[in-house]
């Protein structure tokens, strides 16, 4: 699925303005409200088709889906401030983010969405090169820098490209032009493009960025699909991989990552082999219209053959991209969702943040935002999540509550100073929706 930008509503006031805001948010009555001066305040902002009918895969070993552990979730009546009780895993958290924005709307997103989570860790920032044109898929991209900068202000951060395999990438190209499109990647035609983005990302210091390579290639949406030749796409994926590897100073990890469900062409037909696949992904939305998560499970091609592919292959599991789509605001699909990748340990995750998919710059799924919020809320990494990659988890320990109470879920407390908070009795809490928004 292609990234979308959306513009978040503007935060920031004036502090010529404080006065007149405060007066106004006072007189608005239920607009607004205030919340204990010690609470921190939350920063609230503002795919691809169906699978085609599934076939059996030939690739992974067949088993049940295994049980699914519930996340706590606060109930629909509970008050606004009151802190969530948040499962605590047993051997650190799978090292989570959300993508944002490609651009660097994106990277400063970041710390808003971790305060709104309770100053949780986002150790993924994940961003995508156009693919309009070779200059693009090149790193001829000025926003790689502020996520470079991002991926390096801490040691345990871990930045994610996704990188298109052809120029015009969107562009709807017949089946015709991507087969001689792939066999002459297959030949080397390509290999220099791949180089100079090796380079790039070596130069800007982020040299064990991981690359998800063409994803969704099982699809129809991308001129880097495989359909059209398979065995031209896998030769093209591992020309890419050994150039990519040959530049100094390197550490990447590819990521091969299909969409759930058969699609147009089973994705292991895809697979392009061990030596040249360090983690294998999968981009898994709630769809289609009606499709239970147990059914998303127990697919051919769908999250138990995914995990069993991987775990046959000896390769960790990544979701880069995940959310909401077809069902709307289904907070059941969150809870499972959110639940499986608890038990499976993927190297990393990224929610899809934007509508109809996500929960803090979208507006349309409030069930389903309060339950990632629960889930989420406070958590930090204790341990290496890369250490134990498919293990089992440890017995389901208890619910903790996390010590930064809970901010209110539509209201953002203003900083007004500490004399005039002092006289409210605490911050001033503006709810979201008193003033006309853009987006």
């Amino acid at each position: 699925m292609a990234p979308q930008h959306r513009r978040v509503r503007a935060r920031g006031m004036a502090v010529g303005a404080v006065a007149a805001v405060a007066s106004a948010a006072l007189a608005a009555g239920p607009a607004a409200g205030v919340v204990p001066a010690d609470e921190a305040g939350p920063a609230v902002p503002a795919p691809s088709a169906p699978a085609a009918t599934p076939t059996v895969p030939a690739g992974p070993t067949a088993s049940a889906g295994p049980a699914v552990p519930a996340v706590d979730t606060p109930s629909a009546g509970a008050p606004a401030g009151t802190a969530p009780a948040v499962p605590v895993p047993g051997r650190g958290v799978p090292a989570f983010g959300a993508f944002l924005a490609s651009d660097a709307r994106g990277v400063a997103r970041m710390e808003q969405l971790s305060r709104w989570l309770g100053g949780a860790e986002l150790r993924v920032g994940h961003t995508y090169l156009p693919g309009n044109r070779w200059s693009d898929i090149e790193g001829d991209i000025r926003f790689l820098e502020a996520w470079a900068h991002w991926r390096n202000a801490r040691d345990d951060r871990m930045l994610v490209l996704n990188v298109p395999l052809q120029e015009r990438n969107e562009a709807g190209v017949s089946d015709d032009e991507v087969r001689r499109l792939l066999r002459r990647g297959a030949a080397g035609e390509f290999d220099h493009h791949f180089r100079a983005l090796a380079e790039r990302l070596v130069e800007l210091k982020v040299p064990d960025t991981v690359l998800v390579l063409g994803w969704e290639m099982n699809g129809v949406t991308y001129t880097h699909r495989c359909g059209p030749d398979p065995e031209s796409w896998k030769k093209y994926w591992n020309r890419i991989v050994a150039t990519m590897r040959a530049v100094p100073g390197q550490k990447f990890r590819f990521d091969f990552t299909p969409s759930r469900g058969r699609d147009a062409v089973p994705w292991t037909e895809c697979y392009p082999g061990d030596d040249t696949v360090d983690v294998v992904g999968m981009d898994s939305y709630d769809q289609p219209a009606g499709r239970s998560f147990d059914e998303q499970v127990k697919e051919p091609y769908g999250l138990q053959a995914h995990v069993d592919f991987a775990r046959a292959h000896g390769k960790p599991v990544s979701y880069p991209e995940w959310g909401l789509f077809r069902n709307g605001d289904n907070p059941e699909y969150m809870r499972r969702m959110l639940a499986w990748m608890e038990e499976h340990r993927p190297l990393y995750n990224t929610l899809t943040d934007y509508c109809p998919h996500g929960v803090w710059q979208c507006d349309d799924n409030p069930d389903s935002s309060r339950v990632y919020r629960s889930a989420l809320f406070g958590r930090t990494h204790d341990a290496d999540p890369e250490a134990t990659p498919e293990a089992t988890p440890d017995a389901t320990p208890a619910p903790a509550t996390p010590t930064a109470p809970l901010p209110p879920q539509d209201c953002s407390p203003l900083d007004l100073g500490r004399w005039v908070e002092h006289w409210l009795g605490g911050k001033l809490c503006l709810r979201f929706g008193w003033w006309p928004r853009t987006r």
